[in-house]
Parts: C-alpha cells; sequence; structure tokens
C-alpha cells in the first residue's frame, strides 16, 4: 500500500532487544487481564437469568450493593491473532478506516480512507497542534463571553475568568471541551473565523490535501470535512510534538477553576483502560460524523496511529481501534529484519 509522506523521524528507542523482557511481561498480564474480563457476565440479561435460577433454589439472598453506572457503554473485546497466518485481518465496522507505522508513515491498512466527511471532535487536535507551536503556554488567557456561546460539552467558562494557556489546551485534548476550544481560538487569532483560515493554512503546510476546517471544536459546519488519509497525517504531526504527546497520555487530569474548585476529568479516550499499549490521541462525535477516534500505540519499539471515523455506536470504536491496533503490531514485529535472509 501507499505510504503517507512522514514527518520528521520519530525518536525511537535505540535497541528491541532491551524491551523484548518488558514486552513479554505485558502480553501476559493483557492476557490476564482480558481473559478474566471474558470470564465475567456479559450483559444484564445474563445476570438477571443466573440471579432468577438462585432464588428458586433458596429464598435467602444477600443484600445487593449499587454498582456505579460503567464508565464506558463498550469494553473492547480481546483479538485472538493467529500466529500461524500473520495475514487474517480484523473485521471492523467503521466507515473509514486507516492504520499506518507512526514512524514510516506507510499504510498497513485502509477502507475508504478518501472519503470526504466530518470528523467531529477529532479535528480539536489540529486545534492543538496550532496553539502548541504557536508557543507562550505558560501566558494567561481571558475568558470572554463570546467564548462561551456553543452547544455542549462545555467546561462552563466564565467571562472574565483567566487561566493558564497550557492548562486550557491540556482540558481541550482530555476532555474535549467546545467552549475551551472557542477561548483558545480567539485568543490566538482574534476570533473564530481568523483562528480556521490558520488550521487550514497549518493543514496544507502539513500535506491534508482533502480537509477544510471551519471551527475550532468540530461542531458541524457545511463546508467543514476531512478524511481518515488526512486524519492520520495530523496524528502523525501530533505524534512528534512532545507537549501534545504527553498531553493526550494522560488518563486523568485535575482541573482548578477559577473559584478554587477542583474536578478531576477523565480523557474521553477509554481505550488507554482496555488496550494497555494505546498511549492516547483523540475520540469525537456529532450525528453526521458518528462515532470517531483517531488513537496511538507503542510496544516493543514499534510505533501506529490508527483512524476510526463513523462508527454507529461509541462502543464500536473501541473495539475496531483494539483490533487494527493488535493486528498492525502483530505485523510489524512478524517482519522480517531488514538484511536478514
Amino acid at each position: 500500500m501507499s505510504a503517507i509522506p512522514s514527518p520528521p523521524p520519530l525518536a525511537l528507542p535505540a535497541s528491541r532487544a532491551s524491551v523484548r523482557a518488558v514486552d513479554s511481561l505485558r502480553r501476559l498480564l493483557a492476557f490476564v487481564f482480558f481473559f478474566a474480563l471474558l470470564a465475567a457476565p456479559v450483559s444484564a440479561a445474563t445476570k438477571s437469568s443466573k440471579s432468577s435460577k438462585s432464588k428458586s433454589k433458596s429464598t435467602t439472598t444477600a443484600p445487593k450493593s449499587s454498582p456505579s453506572k460503567p464508565e464506558s457503554p463498550g469494553i473492547a473485546r480481546p483479538f485472538g491473532v493467529d500466529d500461524n497466518d500473520p495475514n487474517v485481518f480484523p473485521v471492523v465496522a467503521a466507515e473509514s478506516v486507516i492504520l499506518c507505522d507512526a514512524a514510516t508513515g506507510r499504510v498497513l491498512y485502509e477502507k475508504n480512507p478518501d472519503q470526504l466527511r466530518a470528523v467531529a471532535s477529532t479535528q480539536k487536535l489540529l486545534t492543538a497542534l496550532v496553539i502548541a507551536e504557536s508557543g507562550d503556554l505558560d501566558s494567561n488567557v481571558r475568558c470572554e463571553k463570546v467564548d462561551t456561546l456553543c452547544e455542549p460539552t462545555k467546561l462552563g467558562l466564565k467571562a472574565g475568568e483567566v487561566y493558564r494557556r497550557y492548562d486550557l489546551l491540556k482540558i481541550l485534548l482530555i476532555k474535549s471541551m467546545n467552549d475551551v476550544a472557542r477561548t483558545l481560538a480567539r485568543d490566538n487569532a482574534g476570533s473564530i473565523e481568523a483562528f480556521a483560515a490558520k488550521m487550514n493554512a497549518k493543514a496544507r503546510e502539513i500535506g491534508m490535501r482533502h480537509s477544510h476546517f471551519e471551527n475550532p471544536n468540530g461542531l458541524p459546519a457545511p463546508n467543514q470535512y476531512s478524511t481518515a488519509r488526512d486524519m492520520a497525517r495530523l496524528a502523525l504531526f501530533v505524534y512528534r510534538d512532545r507537549i501534545l504527546r504527553g498531553i493526550v497520555n494522560q488518563r486523568t487530569m485535575t482541573w482548578r477553576s477559577a473559584s478554587g474548585k477542583t474536578t478531576v476529568y477523565e480523557n474521553t479516550n477509554k481505550l488507554m483502560k482496555y488496550l494497555g499499549i494505546c498511549n492516547g490521541m483523540k475520540t469525537g462525535y456529532t450525528a453526521a460524523a458518528g462515532h470517531c477516534l483517531v488513537s496511538s500505540a507503542s510496544d516493543g519499539g514499534n510505533h501506529l496511529v490508527a483512524v476510526v471515523l463513523g462508527d454507529s455506536r461509541r462502543a464500536a470504536i473501541w473495539v475496531d481501534s483494539y483490533r487494527l491496533l493488535n493486528w498492525g503490531l502483530h505485523q510489524l514485529k512478524n517482519e522480517p529484519v531488514a538484511g536478514s535472509n
């Protein structure tokens, strides 16, 4: 397959041999963890059935606790790769998909990668790249009334509040707040329209040839679109940015509001919970875009980026991305070493 022209080389570990022992331990722990998941009841119906059988045998029941609602509607189940047939590819449900080697840009798999479509909040990766490259991240940003005029999800910023630019960038990528995107954009360029022009200029600069952006948050706009291939191109640049890569890899963050109240937010990218080698990137959803996820993973000196656009269910983005990344890492690890016989 073709390759996405790669940004400057990614800094990789000096030797793969040095990580093999850790790699083996990771795999053992991963298998134990996921088989434990599979052994658990998989649906409310199963639980109900077992409960009714238990009641018929005994009238004494233990008091029930009130388990908290799962944070995600779906858990990615493990995909067993057949070591005897490394060419077997898992089925993915998303409408548009691409998987590439993050070190070289080489495309390992693609499905409708050039289909023009909305990409929802995944385009906040471009917003973040523009902000990060503008620098001055330790300076303060003052919120204005116009920043708050957007649909949920919102952090609830108020006019006159002041926050450090880096902190706003963090919560933008970790919790995907739309008012935060507007605040950063307006502060950077003077207006949403001016910032969109900077987004499009940056997109052209990094080779996103089939994309156009109208706002910094990914909310629906008539002339706003991208492709899986272009989003993979963007992801390669984000993956090489030390600041952004450090942010998207965080599973939680503590936010302190102007009033002094602190709140702990969990990353919207639940794949990092279900797949330990996943090291970040960005979720997105609108009715027009469907469920979307740009994700990255690293294991044993191999690095991957996956883009999944247009899944019909939120749970499916975890499953599709889990399968893509596992399969891709299997391919890279089983490739013959250059120069070997």
